[in-house]
């Protein structure tokens, strides 16, 4: 499937990033994939490219908490493919920590990459998304912290619920240059780091969600690509969850009610 638009995805290696990339290049999109880690940003474009039929794939190493390496991720990427039209903002780190261990160091950490970490990468990708058709920006958030908390997860929700804060203002500002901010809020997702947790941890996470199943990555990459195309223009500022119904049950019991 041709398609002349440009995406560029960050944390794209692994996980929820990885399967946002997947459902772009599977749909013609030109995917450019960054991450710092160079080994698995290789062979997450291989895989892409293979699993895709798409060759338009290409991996830039890049770190989200430099702006000025934000701006060379975004100068490649209109140089190897014309333009940039779609930022998925997805970098963010999850540590658990709990209140009375947490150190000012966690802290400042993951607002770093999840809230800091967004702000450079859409600050970059500005101008390119200025002169895009349609420019799209689409903030991975979570359900943590906008509307759930987990113990363990008091940083790592804040940051979420900063994302969505962003995303509001930063709408009115774009709306004049006809950008889109939007924000996906995925609820359990089976990623690599659930894989080690064992079988009766993946069976308790399942059975607190109504259609009894954790969500797929590619999941999270189609409500991203429905922000994503030129038909959702006159959508800005909205969340949408992703989650399989795992925030509507009052109780465990109510699930099986």
């Amino acid at each position: 499937m041709a398609n002349s638009r440009t995406v560029l995805v960050t944390g794209a290696t692994l996980g929820i990033g990885k399967g946002i990339a997947s459902v772009f290049a599977k749909n013609g999109y030109k995917v450019a994939l960054t991450a710092r880690n160079a080994e698995h940003g290789a062979q997450a474009e291989q895989t892409l490219k293979a699993v895709s039929g798409n060759e338009d794939v290409l991996f830039v190493p890049g770190d989200v908490t430099s702006l000025e390496s934000m701006r060379q991720v975004v100068g490649t990427t209109v140089e190897t493919f014309g333009s940039l039209d779609v930022l998925c903002a997805n970098a963010g780190m999850f540590p658990s920590a709990k209140l009375d261990a947490m150190t000012e160091r966690q802290w400042d950490e993951i607002f770093d990459v999840n809230v800091k970490g967004m702000l450079f990468s859409i600050q970059a990708a500005l101008d390119a998304l200025r002169a895009s058709v349609a420019g799209r920006i689409v903030i991975t958030s979570s359900i943590t912290g906008p509307v759930t908390g987990f113990p363990g997860w008091a940083h790592y929700g804040s940051t979420k619920a900063a994302q969505l804060g962003f995303m509001r203002t930063a709408a009115i500002e774009l709306a004049r240059d006809g950008i889109t901010v939007n924000a996906v809020l995925p609820g359990n997702i089976y990623t690599e780091g659930l894989q080690d947790l064992g079988e009766d941890y993946l069976n308790s996470m399942k059975a607190s969600i109504p259609m009894k199943r954790l969500g797929d990555v590619e999941d999270i990459g189609h409500a991203a690509l429905f922000f994503a195309q030129e038909t959702s223009g006159y959508v800005t500022a909205q969340s949408l969850i992703v989650d399989g119904g795992q925030i509507l049950p009052e109780t465990l019991e109510a699930v099986d009610a």
